[in-house]
């Protein structure tokens, strides 16, 4: 089964879709996934569902921890300790205003997203390679510029994917700073008579009086999880939108939507959990997973530059079909590269 790929643009976002198989061989769900590292939320919905499995209620509240460390100095992310004990592979990537980046002496480049006066500046250095070379030069005038040119703290949040102990070791690593444990807010509800699109996993573009497309789709999706109301009444002044069509009225929806720092990995247990929703019988014909990502992140996907622009939107929507059909929409705002 060949992946299909679709591209809107508006001047204020890019959105791109696509459509495959979760069997298929050159399939790139899990890829995208584990590549889209700092999401802030996560979101599914299940059309025709009063009350989820058990396995995925456990699986939502097992979406944390993460923590926040309050002021603390940047020079303590290159250290070797630091990254012996909790890095695996990664960059520290630093995007700094002007005047911040020529106090640091550090190398960088400018953001691709300055305009003509280059306001902003992008800082990429990579740990393993400091960690494997802690008597080089690089790394004397690394740990200079941020320990004694220009100490910079800022509040952290951190997480990862936990294979063992690191849970309680970072708590004792980071203890002389300000730091605390915190677990993701989890909000459910059961949406009533609620307005779907009439959706067909071969037809990506959707068919005229027939079925909806992947755009009506991300539109009508981005109002339900903002709790927009889709009724289009003649007194309603705050909105006009309503269900594209066709449509099917759902009896009941089910919404869970998981905020706080949550890791890929855990993203990528919850997707799999969804496909297996389907493994017996369902009145729903597909089910949706939203992601988003911190507006203000360096990056979006892998290293590409994120740029806040007007809203700082960085996110991805799977519809994941009765078939295991999938469509897969990731969109990113003006300024930002195309995703992957």
């Amino acid at each position: 089964m060949a992946t299909l790929r679709g591209l809107r643009q508006t001047p204020r976002h890019l959105l791109v879709c696509e459509k495959s198989n979760f069997g298929h061989d050159k399939s790139r769900h899990r890829h995208l996934v584990e590549t889209h590292y700092h999401n802030y939320k996560v979101s599914f919905l299940i059309p025709e569902c009063g009350l989820p499995s058990k396995e995925l209620k456990n699986l939502v509240m097992e979406m944390g921890p993460y923590y926040f460390v309050k002021n603390l100095p940047l020079h303590e992310l290159i250290t070797h300790e630091f990254i012996n004990t909790f890095v695996k592979k990664g960059k520290l990537i630093l995007s700094l205003d002007k005047d911040t980046y020529e106090e640091t002496g550090l190398q960088g480049r400018p953001s691709k997203y300055s305009g003509r006066k280059i306001m902003k500046f992008i800082v990429s250095i990579d740990l393993m390679d400091l960690s494997f070379n802690l008597d080089s030069k690089k790394y004397e005038r690394i740990s200079w510029c941020l320990k004694e040119k220009k100490p910079l703290r800022f509040d952290f949040l951190l997480a990862w994917h936990q294979t063992g102990a690191e849970e309680s070791t970072m708590m004792s690593y980071f203890s002389k700073y300000q730091i605390q444990e915190r677990q993701p807010r989890v909000a459910v509800s059961t949406l009533r008579n609620l307005q779907c699109p009439e959706l067909r996993s071969g037809e990506l573009r959707g068919e005229p009086e027939a079925s909806c497309g992947a755009p009506e789709l991300f539109d009508w999706l981005g109002a339900v999880l903002c709790d927009v109301d889709l009724n289009n009444e003649p007194n309603n002044f705050i909105s006009t939108y309503c269900c594209p069509q066709p449509s099917t009225l759902a009896a009941n929806a089910y919404l869970c939507t998981v905020t706080g720092f949550i890791v890929p990995e855990k993203i990528c247990v919850l997707l799999e959990q969804l496909c297996h929703y389907f493994d017996e019988p369902k009145l729903a014909p597909w089910v949706t997973l939203s992601v988003q990502g911190f507006a203000d992140s360096p990056v979006s996907w892998r290293e590409n530059e994120h740029g806040f622009w007007k809203g700082g939107e960085h996110l991805y929507n799977f519809v994941i079909f009765n078939n295991l059909d999938y469509w897969l929409q990731m969109a990113v705002g003006a300024n930002d590269d195309c995703p992957p």
